[in-house]
């Protein structure tokens, strides 16, 4: 079947929804990356099978949806239309499940347990973690399966490309996302008008455009689920930018490493395509327009505007000076427009309700919601879509439901690798992008990985330099020369080496890499230290001039030993230390051979707590090097 007009395209919505009994129960499973590593396939194997079992086949239906956001519990299951919510099930929960159904009642150890209150949440919407979000983005991934065609139709979809088609002229398609204030959620945040509307004016037929999937932050995973969950959105964004800037080709450019979301975009494309809303004369009309699927080997580099044009390109993915930009020069030398999955999956939002409806979402200079992929030391792992400005302390204490263990919140890095870690005491930053900046932070792509107390901020800083130090393309030498530089100062101080000059020379390099580099890449990997230094100077400070760590992460810098008074022989760490370094005969007091000790801290763990003999000790030495 192809659809030569948007009137076709209309009846067959008609004909969907007609289809569809609005009181039917629908049994939703979680089916994206995370779920599916937690078993949600066996899942909904486990309850297809019940509900066949009993007969329920035209009273039930059970569906594989995209995420639904609360990773941390995963797998999720929700039971529509009333939205009970189950968390963490297991196939041999799913007779329970189906049993509970056909009596109109919930599986009460499945649901949500409040933690202030330990009381039972039955509803998804009732939960701390959805209640305070906007799912805008997100919101359809729970409601559709991610490869149905028809479900999307059903929920609106490519009604936004009909009403360009039948309506809108491509100035008036730009005019709306400019007056709307749509910006990049790639990272930089530049208006996604302004650059729709360069690409339309530069000279030349031929004109691509790009969807940048190539998600590379450690930590993040918002663009794959929507790649993952509702892939026809971000198609029909594409398709309007495509109308609107007068190109007939398009690149959905994501990572191998992401299978799931090639397998989804992938058949989305081919099934568009079946339809008549990819190709030649889509919906009938003059526009044409096609999309393929390039896949990254996984170099971060490649999320890099220009490094990504040079691998769909078939060369290595290495950045190029700029000007002329993409919206001038890009791929083989056309007009190229490069936006990010939730850019484009924004788009036909605003088509469909208004320029002032997005407006009225988000900050003063920062419209609409973000996705924030918020991991580390959180209660609540998970996808979150606030509107921007939202505070840094909803998204961590009423979103993601604080620290575990009681511990206190020490820093959020914000914008991943490249971003800059928000000390607790700024907590009340606005998310947007001038409120971020403003405290030497940046948005990103939008991951958000909380520290405790427990997290030393040098060996953090280290650990994402060594991240963008080993993704430097090497083509620029601030990045390649200074960037290993500033690594080695920083593993000579968690070592215990550092001297006094290191700081003076962390700072120089940082200004020197930020300036001279090549690509965004280069220019922001001194983030992370650059922030650490602002905000947690005191710990470097410890580890070069008292050759301390205080969060007693760095194992140079402390040691155990056995107090042989309280040591009362039982020879348990003996028993577990990984590479033998204990010694002491049983009911004799023991002793760790420092020489061969790891610091693995087993030994502590293992130590009864009527003996309490296994202390950490700092290697502190008072004297300035």
């Amino acid at each position: 079947m192809r659809l030569n007009s948007t009137g076709e395209l209309e009846a067959m919505r008609r004909s969907i929804l007609g289809r569809r009994d609005p009181h039917r129960t629908h049994v939703t499973v979680c089916s994206s990356t995370g779920c599916l590593a937690s078993g949600s396939e066996k899942v909904t194997e486990a309850i297809q099978r019940e509900v066949q079992a009993r007969g329920l086949e035209e009273e039930v239906e059970v569906m594989s949806t995209g995420c639904h956001g609360f990773c941390e519990h995963g797998p999720v299951v929700i039971v529509r239309p009333d939205s009970t919510f189950y968390h963490s099930v297991r196939p041999g929960d799913a007779p329970r499940i189906v049993d509970m159904l056909a009596q109109g009642q919930a599986v009460e150890d499945l649901l949500y347990q409040d933690p202030g209150t330990g009381g039972r949440i039955k509803h998804e919407g009732e939960l701390p973690f959805y209640a305070l979000q906007t799912r805008t983005i997100l919101g359809n991934n729970g409601l559709l399966v991610p490869t149905s065609i028809e479900d999307y139709i059903g929920l609106e979809g490519f009604s936004a490309i009909a009403k360009v088609l039948d309506s809108m002229a491509p100035e008036q398609v730009i005019e709306t996302i400019t007056r709307s204030g749509l910006r990049g959620r790639g990272g930089a945040g530049f208006p996604t008008g302004a650059k729709w509307e360069t690409t339309r004016k530069s000279p030349g037929e031929t004109k691509y455009i790009v969807c940048n999937g190539d998600e590379g932050d450690p930590g993040a995973y918002m663009n794959r689920s929507v790649l993952e969950g509702n892939p026809y959105s971000v198609l029909e964004g594409m398709l309007i930018g495509a109308y609107a800037i007068g190109a007939r080709e398009g690149f959905v450019y994501v990572r191998a490493e992401y299978p799931l979301a090639v397998r989804n975009i992938t058949f989305a494309i081919r099934r568009a395509r079946e339809l008549g809303l990819l190709g030649r004369r889509v919906l009938g009309t003059r526009f044409d327009f096609d999309v393929r699927v390039v896949k990254g080997a996984g170099a971060f580099v490649c999320g890099e505007e220009t490094a990504l044009m040079a691998s769909i390109e078939g060369k290595r993915g290495m950045p190029r000076p700029r000007p002329p930009y993409p919206a001038e020069s890009g791929i083989w030398g056309r007009p190229t427009n490069i936006n990010n999955v939730e850019t484009w999956a924004n788009v036909p939002h605003i088509i469909r309700r208004g320029a002032e409806w997005y407006q009225g979402i988000g900050s003063a200079s920062s419209k609409g919601t973000k996705v924030f992929s918020l991991v580390g030391k959180i209660n609540n792992t998970g996808l979150v879509e606030v509107p921007m400005g939202t505070t840094l302390r909803t998204i961590v204490y009423d979103i993601g439901g604080g620290i575990p263990g009681g511990k206190t919140l020490k820093a959020v890095q914000c914008g991943g690798p490249s971003g800059g870690c928000i000390p607790a005491q700024h907590v009340d930053v606005p998310m947007d992008y001038e409120g971020l900046r403003a405290y030497g932070a940046m948005m990103g792509s939008g991951g958000l990985i909380v520290m405790d107390e427990g997290t030393c901020m040098v060996d953090m800083a280290r650990y994402f330099l060594a991240f963008t130090q080993g993704e430097s393309c090497g083509k620029c030498v601030p990045c390649r020369i200074g960037t290993r530089r500033m690594l080695e100062i920083l593993e000579r101080i968690t070592m215990g080496k550092g001297m006094s000059e290191d700081i003076a020379s962390l700072e120089g390099l940082a200004a020197t890499i930020r300036d001279g580099s090549l690509c965004g890449l280069g220019q922001t990997a001194p983030n992370p230290v650059l922030t650490t230094l602002r905000y947690f100077r005191a710990e470097y400070d410890a580890h070069i001039n008292e050759r301390r760590c205080p969060a007693k992460v760095c194992k140079a810098l402390f040691h155990f030993e056995i107090d042989e008074v309280s040591c009362i022989g039982c020879g348990a760490c003996k028993a577990k230390c990984p590479v033998g370094a204990i010694e002491g005969q049983a009911k004799g007091p023991h002793r760790i051979d420092q020489a061969k000790c790891v610091r693995c801290g087993v030994c502590q763990q293992t130590c009864p707590p009527k003996a309490s003999a296994v202390v950490r000790k700092d290697n502190s030495r008072r004297e300035t090097p």
